[in-house]
């Protein structure tokens, strides 16, 4: 049978990564992926081109590989043992999220730095922030409650000097919080972005990573290795995704007026009853549930306004006034 480029087309449109990856043009562009591409003789695609998915500094240099080669971002790094997220089922958030915006503003995706995103738990990766920015020219806030994970964001965006008037950092001091502290009166974002913690403990975080190396490789392993890392804020919190998130509802509900759309991963298709339930507890104006796909695996954009139709269109996109954060 004769090997063919396939179309991941579960992937959003927009997607740049919707066709296999491309090692050649990524090695040229980042020669330290070479030493961890191999030929899989049964891979699908033509070139039979890979790396080890289970192997941690593969995936993280495989990502400095695509930030660099697609989206020009350099000297891209992140501290060992934290979360290096899959760079195409992040950029499918950020689409979704344009489409979402774009059916407030007559049918087109608003670009610029006015157009401002708040996200909740950025991480050491700045990944959100950074695609925004390269593919829509948004400004963003980030947020964490890691000044480990914010000081690696500043250096990431110092190297790249683009960044510099677009993404802004804040630490919240309250871990018991999310958008108290981070939002102030003069603040107007057009959305929220978030990947929360999904786990309940760090034993069931444990247990969910050793189950993605299983489905990685051939061999069966009985010890986790994240190969997409994570510290324990990024893995799981009390109560697990469903909690964070309703905790997030509640907080949003104090705020209606200053974001357009608030919006979450919901990664357990379960939770959304409940979801549901709270957010018309707190009187949501619209709610939505988009659907998104990467390979196996599947998760759901979950997005909610406290704004009528009305007020979604007469929105007004605005520079937001200088804010001193981090």
């Amino acid at each position: 049978m004769s090997k063919t480029v396939t179309e991941k087309i579960s992937l959003h449109p927009r997607n740049q990564h919707r066709l296999r990856y491309d090692f050649k043009l990524l090695i040229e562009k980042c020669s330290e992926l070479k030493s961890f591409v191999f030929i899989n003789e049964h891979h699908p695609d033509t070139s039979g081109q890979t790396i080890d998915f289970s192997n941690p500094q593969a995936v993280k240099t495989l990502n400095k590989a695509l930030l660099t080669t697609y989206y020009d971002i350099q000297d891209w790094d992140i501290p060992q043992n934290y979360l290096c997220p899959p760079i195409p089922g992040r950029a499918d958030y950020i689409h979704n999220i344009a489409d979402l915006l774009a059916e407030s503003n007559n049918g087109i995706i608003p670009t610029g730095i006015e157009v401002e995103g708040l996200d909740i738990g950025v991480g050491a990766n700045c990944i959100y922030p950074i695609i925004g920015n390269s593919v829509y020219d948004w400004s963003f806030v980030g947020t964490d409650i890691d000044e480990k994970a914010l000081n690696n964001c500043s250096e990431i965006i110092k190297a790249n000097p683009k960044l510099i008037d677009a993404i802004s950092l804040q630490q919240q001091v309250e871990s018991r919080f999310i958008f108290k502290n981070i939002i102030t009166p003069e603040d107007k974002f057009a959305f929220t972005i978030c990947n929360p913690p999904f786990h309940k403990s760090a034993e069931e975080a444990g247990k969910g990573s050793l189950r993605k190396v299983n489905n990685l490789q051939d061999k069966k392993v009985t010890k986790a290795i994240l190969n997409f890392g994570g510290q324990n804020t990024e893995l799981w919190c009390e109560g697990g995704e469903l909690a964070f998130i309703t905790q997030m509802i509640y907080e949003s509900a104090k705020y209606p007026m200053q974001c357009l759309w608030f919006t979450t991963l919901v990664s357990k298709q379960s939770h959304l009853k409940s979801l549901y339930k709270t957010l018309n507890k707190v009187n949501a104006a619209d709610i939505k549930t988009i659907d998104m796909a990467q390979g196996q695996k599947t998760s759901r954009i979950l997005a909610w306004t406290f704004l009528s139709n009305a007020q979604r269109k007469n929105w007004k996109f605005e520079i937001q006034p200088a804010n001193t954060r981090f």
